[in-house]
């Protein structure tokens, strides 16, 4: 069964489990999640951040979903229970790293707003960045084939084609990757982290 809310795609607050309620978060870490169509440029602009964050003195962990979805889903099916099952997974590991003092970057597709909203309310300092690429240039870049799959039969739940993807609707920054370069992209982040997430001594 489905663990999604009501129409706006929020988690039933039921399906958070006790354990999973928000922690006492390191003053300076933090979560990002990069999210997007497949193809898009998420992992691109990730590479670029994640020196750039550690450069400002973080201790950053990237949580690509295909790498930790080979561990939680070996066998993946991409079923929305198990989608549902993989993201709160997902976010509830984000969650334990943020807690203890290491910012959180999540390269992740998550194609419905009730994933990212999940992490969100269990990481009170959260990030949204929307990457935002037409289908058919995805298609066109993409090098795994998922599209190509979806277009072949092989797969019937690829996001953007044969699954809904749920734009973000309020992103703390909107990312154009046929506009921009993953370095100027993650220039962009990384403004958004010292305007919203470094705090000043006073």
């Amino acid at each position: 069964m489905s663990d999604l809310g009501n129409d706006r795609g929020t988690m039933k607050q039921s399906s958070i489990p006790d354990h999973a309620s928000r922690v006492t978060h390191h003053v300076s870490a933090f979560a990002i999640w990069v999210t997007g169509l497949p193809a898009s440029g998420k992992s691109t602009i990730v590479a670029a951040l994640k020196p750039k964050l550690e450069g400002l003195g973080f201790t950053v962990e990237v949580l690509e979903s295909d790498a930790v979805r080979r561990l939680i889903t070996p066998v993946a099916t991409y079923a929305q229970a198990e989608r549902d099952q993989f993201y709160r997974a997902v976010a509830f590991v984000g969650a334990r790293l943020v807690a203890h003092g290491v910012t959180v970057v999540f390269d992740a597709t998550a194609n419905r707003r009730a994933y990212r909203e999940f992490a969100r309310h269990l990481i009170p300092r959260f990030l949204e960045i929307s990457v935002d690429c037409p289908l058919n240039v995805c298609m066109d870049r993409d090098k795994k084939g998922t599209y190509q799959k979806g277009a072949r039969g092989e797969s019937s739940t690829v996001p953007g084609l044969q699954e809904p993807y749920e734009i973000s609707l309020n992103p703390d920054l909107l990312i154009d990757t046929t506009k921009t370069t993953p370095e100027n992209a993650a220039d962009r982040i990384l403004s958004v982290v010292r305007e919203r997430m470094i705090i000043s001594p006073s």
